[in-house]
């Protein structure tokens, strides 16, 4: 299957190494060239994980995103939400019908994307899908070198719009077998991980993140405090999900944690032996603060409000890392309120995620 790859994060370099090693046409881009060169030269990313290290071609790097996008019958994006914006602007000149677009995780980036390739002109029928974690642990150990600890066994995937869902879902399959479908859009925005896992992690050891050069958020940093408040935060989430009538299984954090079950299966013990999470973490600009907490977080708390559950947790860690950043997350980009929903009926809001707007 011809599949392109979008953006030069450590999922992206995972993605594209282990889809390729699959036996996928992969073309992977990345707007930044200058970046891109050591790959483009060599054709190929040095992929490690438990079978050792090996070269692994690619077919196409490049950042001509057109080049990238042509024929390709799924296009993923292991790209944090804060990029999708100009990504899906950049994308919206190429996309045709039939094509699949699955985001890893979305933050409800399925929804606001076709959003903002249709304003920008494009009503082309694509089915854009989003999923609860990336579908790998992985952190790049150079410029074309990517280190996977673990894979994902699980992907429940929401899919927009739903209607699409059966034949986005194949789609999706033929790359990630571990991916099931999980409902709409909204439903597989409430299966991500990160607004859950990352917020009290920033929060809790906001001192310690501060004070040393690099601190293991995994390791030290998860302490039985930590995790107290995490299942408590995720008791929330898995409430909003019961209130508005999505199924289980809800993929409860816990799961993470303590056994196999999770998406990951028991990866916690892995990541926290590879190493590799053991880093610096900036308060202000890191992605779990700019897109797990300002973005995932507060959509969260926004749908909380939406189906009138009760989540004093969310709403906590917001103020607290709204204190932090100096500003009010109460009212962030991705609320239900700022994106126009908060005020549809239940089954208005069930319809126009199943049909599309």
């Amino acid at each position: 299957m011809k599949i392109a790859i979008l953006g030069g994060g450590h999922g992206a370099y995972a993605a594209a190494a282990d889809l390729s090693e699959a036996g996928h046409e992969v073309r992977l881009w990345r707007r930044d060239a200058a970046a891109l060169a050591p790959l483009v030269q060599a054709g190929s990313i040095v992929l490690k994980d438990a079978r050792g290290a090996r070269d692994v071609p690619i077919a196409l790097a490049t950042s001509d995103i057109g080049a990238a996008l042509k024929d390709a019958a799924l296009i993923v994006l292991p790209t944090p939400a804060t990029a999708q914006r100009d990504i899906a602007l950049a994308m919206a000149p190429h996309l045709v019908d039939g094509q699949v677009v699955f985001l890893a995780p979305g933050t409800f980036g399925s929804y606001l994307m076709a959003r903002w390739v249709k304003e920008a002109g494009n009503a082309a029928e694509v089915a854009w899908g989003e999923t609860g974690t990336l579908p790998y642990l992985a952190r790049k150990h150079g410029e074309r070198e990517v280190n996977i600890t673990i894979r994902a066994i699980r992907l429940p995937t929401g899919v927009y719009p739903a209607r699409k869902a059966e034949a986005a879902i194949a789609r999706i399959r033929k790359a990630y077998p571990s991916v099931h479908g999980c409902g709409d859009a909204l439903s597989g925005a409430l299966m991500n991980a990160g607004p859950v896992i990352h917020p009290p992690l920033m929060v809790m050891n906001a001192a310690p993140l501060q004070h040393f050069e690099r601190w293991d958020i995994h390791n030290e940093g998860t302490q039985r405090s930590v995790r107290d408040v995490t299942d408590r935060l995720d008791r929330e989430r898995i409430a909003v999900r019961e209130a508005l009538g999505q199924g289980a299984p809800h993929y409860p954090l816990a799961d993470h944690y303590d056994n196999d079950r999770w998406m990951y299966g028991d990866a916690h013990k892995q990541l926290v032996k590879s190493g590799d999470w053991r880093e610096h973490i900036d308060l202000h600009t890191h992605r779990y603060v700019t897109e797990d907490t300002e973005l995932g977080l507060a959509f969260l708390a926004s749908v909380a409000r939406y189906a009138g559950v009760d989540a004093p947790i969310a709403h906590g860690l917001l103020a607290i890392v709204g204190g932090i950043l100096r500003r009010d997350l109460r009212q962030g980009p991705r609320t239900l309120e700022t994106l126009g929903l908060a005020a549809l009926p239940p089954a208005e809001l069930a319809r126009r995620l199943h049909d599309g707007e």
